[in-house]
């Protein structure tokens, strides 16, 4: 029977040290952590990968806890948040809750405290089925093939048919899991983007080809042929099965 993955825990705290014993403790008790000291830093990362949860500092040098939260919401980018303070200011606990969050422990605090309160957010998390990446993919969703590759979302990952294993972001996810949802079907490009980043997202078609280009990338660099996936100019993308491929203008 495979283990259970350890749940990734990212800590967004400005003081160092803390910040760094947080996560010996974390890991301690069977987590991984990534450590983040700047909101910049974190929204960057939550863009294109999954975290479990976040530990999140309400001071920060860049920004707030608080505005962190909202640029995320924007993005449509979900993940069960922890505040932590130093502030015992019930409105900003209030605040912190009204707007999503999950938990709000004050500093000091001790670690066994802590880690009770991360696992009670897990547990909540687990049980509503909250394990879409995307607003269209799921961790949970099995595997299946993309152009002779086999897909793992439980994984974040894909293997190709040289034995090679690549991660895979989160947003390459929602994309792949769409085109195979959809296949024989054109698909603009605003469907796709709708798709995935969510119907009032502010994503441009650039964007999106961007995220394309970067899925060409790693297949070409796996000698892996796209034939069955391919451009639809001025309109968006298909995927057909390999033998299809005759009756859509390509590239």
């Amino acid at each position: 029977m495979a283990a259970k993955p350890k749940p990734l825990i990212l800590i967004v705290e400005d003081e160092v040290d803390l910040a760094h014993l947080i996560a010996e403790q974390l890991e301690m008790s069977g987590m991984m952590t990534q450590v983040y000291h700047r909101a910049s830093n974190v929204a960057r990362f939550l863009k294109n990968n999954f975290a479990n949860l976040m530990l999140l500092d309400v001071n920060l040098p860049d920004s707030t806890g608080f505005a962190l939260m909202e640029d995320l919401k924007k993005q449509n980018i979900e993940v069960p948040v922890v505040f932590l303070t130093a502030s015992n200011s019930e409105l900003h606990k209030v605040k912190g809750l009204e707007m999503g969050g999950d938990d709000y422990i004050t500093k000091p605090f001790s670690f066994p405290e802590l880690i009770a309160r991360i696992h009670a957010v897990l547990r909540r998390a687990e049980t509503s089925g909250d394990t879409n990446i995307t607003k269209n993919a799921s961790l949970t969703q099995d595997s299946f093939d993309f152009c002779g590759v086999a897909v793992r979302p439980t994984r974040l990952e894909m293997e190709f048919p040289d034995g090679k294993i690549e991660k895979i972001g989160r947003k390459e996810l929602g994309i792949l899991t769409y085109l195979v949802t959809n296949k024989g079907t054109v698909l603009t490009r605003r469907s796709l983007i709708h798709a995935v980043w969510g119907i009032h997202a502010d994503v441009r078609s650039r964007s999106l080809d961007q995220y394309i280009v970067k899925i060409r990338d790693n297949f070409n660099s796996h000698d892996c042929s796209m034939e069955a996936f391919r451009t639809i100019h001025g309109v968006g993308y298909i995927y057909d099965s390999e033998d299809d491929t005759e009756d859509h203008e390509t590239d």
